[in-house]
């Protein structure tokens, strides 16, 4: 499977080159936002989706990110020689995606909006509009995995080319969750930080890291078996749950050690030919011990290790989406792109930008209630 366009809506702004340069600034998207934490003027750190979009669609920051990100992977696409087969599925990694507007409903209008309004909150009305804009027939259906989300949805697009049952997969990836009422919760566990700048809370395999920033997003890729210019190539992928516990992480690794071994098997790749980890990242103290112990348990210490949240933010279902975007531009472009390291880090951790990437990745995601998943991308050609 091949990745043949790509679209972007950030906490960078609105574009996949605004989120690829917001990227290479080694700058956090995120900026200070009146409303987070216990006092209600309080600011807090939030890489959130500015305003922006088409304006003839609603009010919508969550409809114009959607059908933004979908337009530009589409098109995207078609400028680089893809012409649509007879069938063309759409899968949309979410979790709860459009919480801004959920919150207003119940909150501001008490629970009352006229139909057109009311219709447009539900996660079936974004994917029916696509399907109609386009003209797409083939299957179409959301998928939540928690932070896993976005790998799972590329798994999913896989297992449909493979199986004939789409020739082409439209797969975006979206939350716009970021308000105060999602973040605190968060910031109370213990595994996110609104109250510093990105660079100086978010420092995953570094010392001193607090925990994750929260993002938003949504990313979009045009998938098919074969493209005349493709971004990269999506060689496999592996899903599991811990089965242990809803926020923890089984303490062995176990389950993340197995999902990567049968995500390698099914690429038909070795440990040994894997050059880079773009890990999960998340800057909590039990993701680093996880994919510190895979890179050891798995790779024997070899690959080079990436690490985007402190810039773009956690984007929750989207997160895999920006991370597997920036592998993909990155290998069309010669470039691998890190946050850079501010602390005593791992050695293996890449410290910013630099030039030069051709060998395979495993891009891990671990989601909240044991959800684990991992696909293996590499250049075309």
């Amino acid at each position: 499977m091949t990745i043949a366009g790509i679209g972007a809506v950030s906490g960078y702004g609105w574009g996949r080159e605004t989120l690829w340069e917001g990227l290479l600034s080694g700058k956090p998207a995120a900026r200070l936002f009146p409303g987070y934490g216990l006092g209600r003027d309080r600011q807090g750190w939030v890489a959130r989706v500015p305003e922006g979009g088409d304006p003839d669609l609603p009010l919508s920051r969550y409809l114009r990110a959607v059908l933004g990100s979908a337009r530009e992977a589409v098109a995207d696409a078609r400028d680089r020689g893809w012409r649509p087969g007879r069938t063309v599925g759409l899968l949309h990694a979410i979790v709860l995606g459009n919480a801004h507007e959920w919150r207003d409903f119940y909150t501001v209008d008490a629970g009352q909006r006229a139909n057109r309004d009311y219709l447009r909150l539900l996660p079936s009305t974004p994917i029916s509009m696509l399907m109609s804009e386009f003209g797409f027939h083939g299957p179409a259906m959301n998928v939540t995995a928690a932070c896993s989300s976005s790998n799972v949805a590329l798994i999913i697009a896989q297992l449909w080319l493979a199986q004939g049952i789409a020739d082409d997969v439209l797969v975006l990836t979206t939350d716009l969750s970021a308000i105060p009422e999602m973040v605190q919760p968060f910031v109370s566990l213990g595994a996110a930080v609104d109250d510093a700048d990105p660079l100086d809370a978010c420092r995953p395999f570094q010392e001193g890291s607090r925990g994750f920033g929260f993002g938003e997003a949504s990313v979009s890729f045009l998938v098919t078996r074969e493209a005349a210019d493709p971004y990269a190539a999506m060689l496999g992928g592996a899903m599991s749950n811990d089965g242990h516990h809803v926020i923890s992480v089984e303490p062995s690794y176990e389950q993340i050690f197995e999902c990567v071994r049968r995500a390698l098997a099914n690429a038909d790749v070795r440990p040994d030919e894997v050059a880079y980890l773009n890990s999960h990242g998340s800057g909590t103290a039990q993701c680093d011990m996880a994919e510190t112990a895979l890179l050891a348990a798995i790779f024997d210490d070899r690959p080079e290790v990436v690490a985007l949240k402190p810039l773009a933010g956690h984007c929750q279902a989207a997160s895999a989406g920006v991370e597997v975007a920036a592998a993909a531009l990155g290998y069309e472009r010669g470039l691998l792109v890190s946050a850079p390291i501010v602390a005593p880090a791992q050695v293996r951790l890449v410290d910013g930008v630099r030039s030069g990437v051709d060998g395979i990745t495993v891009k891990t995601a671990l989601g909240m209630g044991g959800n684990n998943s991992a696909v293996v991308l590499g250049p075309v050609g």
